[in-house]
């Protein structure tokens, strides 16, 4: 009985610590990638896992979706325009073991494919093109580098344009551009009312020749107008009969 105590003593306690430093736990929103004697044994899901020192390694993967800040990239476009132009990529890990044995760094190496392919799809594109369809270069950039990280594990769920900066001069210069186009088309809105004016005025004057009394009250409508202003104008009136006489004495000596 007394050599059993001695060898659990001596084997048992040793055992038992070894047991427990093996345990590794793996959290929900991880994956545990198993190499056993270095070769590839297997993917290990959320739980407590049994791995033995020296002959076992497990490297934990996080399979969250990951936000990668793509840096300002110098970029001439299509046009030989220089920009600079910055984007975010969204991406989520859907093979561990891919990530770990395909790529020594899948966070930089999605990194650095994606400012590539940003300044190549750049230099593909107008100025205008750029600035008009944002979101269909960014989807362009998304499928190139969708497709070269499969083979990594790595699926991108979104790519964003953040900012496209402009040299300073080419910005004064779309301003100017600009505002000469608004002025332009408020020349454009303010003839257009003139010509409407100038139609209903002369639509007016047939109204008022084609019935005499007409003007007449128009006339007088004016003459009250003016009655009504605190003011020191003076108004003389004459009788349209007067001036009509006049006018027929005029033709008698001709």
């Amino acid at each position: 009985m007394d050599a059993i105590i001695s060898l659990l003593k001596a084997f048992g306690i040793p055992l038992l610590v070894l047991i427990i430093i093996s345990i590794k736990q793996i959290n929900e929103y991880q994956r545990g990638v198993m190499f056993t004697i270095g070769k590839y044994t297997g993917t290990k899901n959320p739980g407590w896992r049994l791995v033995i020192p020296i002959f076992q390694r497990m490297v934990k993967v996080d399979i969250r979706t990951k936000v990668v800040d793509v840096p300002d990239q110098d970029a001439i476009t299509k046009d030989n325009v220089s920009i600079k132009i910055n984007a975010v990529i969204y991406y989520k890990i859907n093979d561990a073991a891919k990530s770990v044995i395909e790529v020594e760094n899948y966070y930089f190496a999605v990194s650095q494919l994606a400012q590539t392919t940003m300044r190549n799809i750049v230099g593909e594109a107008t100025l205008d093109e750029l600035l008009k369809n944002r979101d269909e270069i960014a989807k362009r950039i998304e499928t190139i580098v969708d497709k070269s990280s499969l083979a990594w594990g790595i699926d991108v769920k979104s790519v964003e344009l953040k900012d496209i900066g402009l040299p300073d001069d080419l910005k004064r210069t779309m301003a100017k551009a600009a505002e000469a186009e608004r002025e332009k088309k408020a020349v454009i809105i303010q003839s257009e009312g003139e010509v409407l004016a100038a139609e209903n005025v002369s639509k007016a004057a047939r109204m008022l020749s084609e019935s005499p009394g007409a003007l007449h009250l128009r006339t007088l409508q004016s003459i009250n107008d003016l009655s009504s202003d605190q003011s020191n104008t003076t108004v003389w009136m004459i009788p349209v009969e007067a001036l009509r006489a006049l006018e027929g004495m005029a033709k008698k000596k001709d």
